[in-house]
């Protein structure tokens, strides 16, 4: 029988990083006793992304971080929004360069990750945020 659900996860940030959420979306999914199906997780905002990350090794997100800082440096005089700070345009830049959608399979009530993937809330910004992730499950 088909099932759907929807539901919005809060992820509080300390600022500019990386926020894995793997393990609420995967508690979420177990609540919904959905077997087979797909995730899709939205995040409602203009300067953070949604990745799928390795979570094993953190050197791996700090690389990210070192390589967007060299790519859309923060107070860059190329960028004329700068209404909430020199953060501001490079977050929405970074934001455009990535992702704010996910779409993920479920199996065996389960998502379908490989072995050192998690998902994440990348926080373009310095200062701290409350981000909203919209979830919408469909499957049986």
């Amino acid at each position: 029988m088909l099932h759907q659900a929807s539901y919005e996860f809060s992820v509080a940030t300390r600022g500019r990083g990386f926020y894995e959420i793997t393990r609420q979306v995967s508690a979420w999914i177990g609540d919904c006793a959905v077997q087979q199906g797909l995730i899709t997780l939205h995040l409602r905002h203009t300067s953070a992304s949604l990745l799928i990350q390795e979570n094993a090794d953190p050197e791996v997100r700090r690389d990210l971080e070192r390589f967007f800082s060299r790519l859309v440096p923060d107070g860059d005089a190329l960028f004329q929004h700068t209404a909430e700070g020199e953060d501001d345009m490079p977050a929405h830049v970074r934001t455009a360069l990535t992702a704010v959608n996910l779409s993920i399979p479920i199996m065996d009530s389960r998502l379908v990750l490989g072995t050192w993937q998690g998902i994440y809330v990348w926080e373009h910004r310095v200062e701290p945020h409350s981000r909203r992730v919209a979830a919408h499950i469909l499957g049986e």
